[in-house]
């Protein structure tokens, strides 16, 4: 994993790290701002030596840091590229998984394999934090409605479509159900909503499949509050890649403040609905995920 050529800045327990990124999740929010729905339009986050995309809650760390640069690199690529960070900048954290595997004896004596997954985190920064350094240009986004309409009908085995007073998800009749175009207040709106409910339905068995996707309309309860942090944030990725959340900012950011307290409750949950709503987003673009890997540069 070539992000982790330089050794990372710092390793603790999960609980530790879980804490870290939740209280950056939350100070985010607190100010106002919904950092997954920074304008980072058609290019997520990717390390610029490797060209790899950052995944789960490591999107999010780095897009709402506010960059134009999709680039990233930690301090000894940039030297390795023969540049350097400027003084003063600071850097941004990125999480990975660790996985250790050994051997041991069982109670009857037989060999047996662990294994032992240990959460860390390093430091990079963005191009645009150093000197010396030239990054290829970024895409821009042609027509992100088009594009929104690209990626409905690319969905692989889409869940059926109804019109109703409101818009849901019923895992019973894998259905989705929106309200007609015109009533919402712009075109915008109306896609960033069907891709909430699209991410809802990659929790069917038939597709990615995620626990607690059945009690989805127990409102109030842990898989609710669970799978409703999932899919707003799939839909904010959606909106990413479409380019249109800079449209949708504003409807979003209330309903998202309303995650801090859930947030303060259980710290791993951020981390949780970042993984699941990247398989999501994965899914619903068609990509395949890579295996074993939560943000590797």
């Amino acid at each position: 994993m070539e992000a982790t050529a330089s050794l990372p800045q710092s390793s603790t327990g999960h609980s530790s790290v879980y804490q870290i990124i939740t209280e950056q999740i939350i100070k985010q929010l607190e100010s106002g701002v919904a950092p997954w729905h920074r304008p980072w339009r058609t290019e997520t986050p990717r390390n610029l030596v490797s060209k790899r995309d950052y995944r789960g809650i490591n999107v999010f760390l780095l897009a709402c840091q506010g960059y134009g640069s999709p680039f990233w690199l930690t301090y000894k690529q940039a030297s390795e590229m023969g540049g350097h960070v400027r003084r003063g900048e600071h850097g941004s954290k990125v999480v990975f998984w660790k996985f250790d595997k050994w051997e041991t004896e069982d109670a009857d004596g037989q060999t047996v394999e662990r294994t032992s997954a240990i959460l860390r985190y390093y430091t990079v920064f963005n191009v645009e934090q150093c000197e010396g350094i030239r990054a290829p240009e970024s895409a821009r986004a042609v027509n992100p409605i088009e594009e929104c309409e690209r990626i409905v009908s690319a969905m692989p085995n889409r869940p059926c479509f109804e019109q109703g007073a409101r818009a849901w998800y019923r895992p019973s009749t894998d259905s989705v159900g929106m309200p007609a175009r015109g009533s919402f207040d712009s075109s915008e709106e109306y896609y960033s909503t069907l891709f909430h409910e699209l991410t809802h339905s990659t929790g069917h068995p038939k597709r990615i499949g995620r626990e607690g996707i059945e009690k989805l309309n127990t409102f109030g309860s842990e898989s609710y509050s669970k799978e409703e942090l999932v899919a707003e944030m799939g839909a904010a990725m959606l909106a990413g890649v479409a380019g249109i959340e800079r449209r949708t900012l504003a409807n979003s950011a209330a309903y998202l403040k309303s995650w801090i307290d859930v947030l303060r409750a259980d710290s791993r949950m951020v981390v949780f609905a970042a993984s699941q709503s990247q398989k999501a987003a994965d899914y619903i673009l068609g990509k395949q995920a890579e295996a074993g890997n939560g943000g590797a540069a």
